[in-house]
């Protein structure tokens, strides 16, 4: 099964430039020599708005408008002039090292901001060594995002040394840059100074078993960083090996990790699960997109049997069959800090979901259950659908691409007329179900007036013009019997 990739790039770092908008005097702009005087005119009006909003409001969102360097120098001098702004986004506008310049003598005077987001710009190493530059006599930015930046070892050193004369700043976001073994090292090296930095993301970048070793040593000298996200960076087993070891041996208490797609087998899920037995912090745990298999989800089983902090786990696309969720589903008996589960394309199969919604009856404390793309079949849907009428924790249900046809719309339909007080969103999409289906499930949300769900999904089915009627009208019966509105897609 094709494992599908997690986007970690923003919004802003994917919105594309204006199409209604051409900047005159951005380099490189191509116009029609007929609309040149218009088109600029338009351009400066609009960056004459953008003034009166960066002079005016407490938060500013200019991304994605490809103004330039020039129009960011243009714009830039508001900064000086609003002491209320605490969060501005320039994030995808064709800037590049040169527009940088234009926050010198800008940032030194500006104490109110608190967030500066330039992602999806191409300001390079040069760019960040400028930005750098300016910054270190700044002492209000407390998030610099450069996501998107075309940052390599150079644009990481930079902002090492930034760090480490830094007090302030305690969010870095440098994901899906070009950042390397070298760069890592001079992270990890600012990591042993800076006592004030709560995140640092670098997902997406080229760290590899050495770039974690590198910051597994930085950590057994820091105490204040809280969040570390390193998705996709090919640390592999060696390199989590490295990196929980410096994370047991660390002050910090950190309550976010993200390692997920970086080639982690059972070997490396075996020293996850040894730093997740004696961690008394950590509330987020990501291990998405690996390959642990059974015997590395039995590790952490094991491991979550006697940790009491973890709430939000995503074990998702790790080749864990029955057998393996069968060990989690074991877990939940005697825990109830476990809020969130995603355990996302792995094939359980009907059997392994029979044992899950067994125990899920009436035990634990989950109340996000992801089962996207897991081979349950209808079979599954029977068996999660009797759950749902003895649970009451449950108020998010992920059941995509399971294969669950009309049959098993029609079971979870039959628990959808029992009363559930929890239940307020339910994910059926890319199930192969057609009218028939959406006609029990229409006639469930008829029956049931003190239905609690308010976004259902049935998108990506086989529904005819006939069952979406019925899906509106019973959408529209809810409404008109208690005043509830139920967001109906398919």
């Amino acid at each position: 099964m094709p494992k599908p990739a997690r986007s970690t790039l923003s919004a802003a770092e994917n919105r594309s430039p204006e199409k209604a908008m051409k900047w005159s005097f951005a380099p490189g702009t191509n116009l029609l020599s007929g609309f040149t005087a218009k088109v600029d005119r338009e351009s400066k009006q609009k960056l004459n708005e953008f003034a009166k909003e960066l002079r005016a409001f407490r938060s500013v969102d200019v991304s994605g408008c490809n103004f330039g360097d020039e129009g960011l120098f243009f714009l830039a001098e508001s900064l000086a002039y609003n002491q209320i702004l605490e969060e501005v986004s320039f994030a995808a506008n064709g800037i590049t090292a040169e527009g940088t310049k234009a926050f010198d003598r800008v940032l030194q005077s500006n104490i109110s901001l608190k967030t500066l987001n330039i992602s999806g710009n191409p300001i390079g190493d040069e760019g960040a060594k400028i930005l750098c530059e300016i910054l270190v006599d700044n002492a209000g930015i407390e998030k610099l995002q450069l996501n998107s930046a075309d940052l390599g070892d150079e644009g990481a050193k930079a902002i090492a040394d930034l760090l480490k004369k830094s007090s302030t700043l305690r969010v870095v976001e440098l994901n899906n840059n070009m950042i390397d073994y070298s760069g890592f090292t001079s992270l990890a090296g600012a990591l042993l100074e800076n006592n004030a930095v709560r995140s640092l993301y670098l997902n997406g970048n080229y760290g590899g078993a050495l770039g974690a070793n590198a910051l597994a040593k930085g950590l057994e000298g820091n105490k204040s960083l809280r969040e570390l996200h390193l998705q996709g960076n090919s640390i592999g087993d060696e390199g989590v090996r490295a990196l929980m070891s410096g994370l047991s041996s660390t002050k910090a208490k950190l309550t976010h990790l993200d390692i997920g797609n970086n080639s982690i087998s059972a070997k490396g899920a075996f020293h996850v699960a040894e730093y997740v037995k004696r961690s008394k912090s950590l509330f987020w745990l990501n291990m998405y997109m690996n390959d642990i298999g059974d015997e590395g989800a039995e590790n952490i089983a094991d491991a979550l049997k006697q940790n009491r902090s973890i709430a939000i786990i995503d074990m998702g696309g790790n080749n864990i069959h029955a057998k393996g969720i069968i060990e989690i589903a074991q877990v939940l008996k005697d825990n109830s800090v476990i809020t969130t589960l995603e355990i996302g394309y792995n094939p359980i199969g009907p059997d392994g979901m029979k044992v899950l919604s067994e125990i899920l009856k009436f035990h634990g404390k989950v109340k996000a259950l992801k089962l996207g793309w897991c081979q349950i079949g209808a079979k599954g849907a029977e068996y999660i659908a009797d759950t749902l009428k003895y649970n009451n924790t449950i108020s998010i249900l992920d059941l995509r691409g399971n294969g669950l046809r009309d049959e098993g719309a029609v079971c979870l339909a039959r628990s959808l007329k029992v009363v559930n007080e929890v239940l307020t969103e339910l994910d059926l999409g890319f199930n192969e179900i057609r009218d028939d289906g959406a006609f029990a499930i229409a006639q469930a949300l008829k029956a049931n007036e003190d239905v609690k769900i308010t976004s259902l999904n049935l998108g990506n089915n086989f529904l005819t013009k006939f069952g979406q009627s019925a899906l509106t009208d019973a959408r529209d019966h809810v409404y008109e019997m208690s005043e509830k509105e139920v967001n109906i897609v398919f």
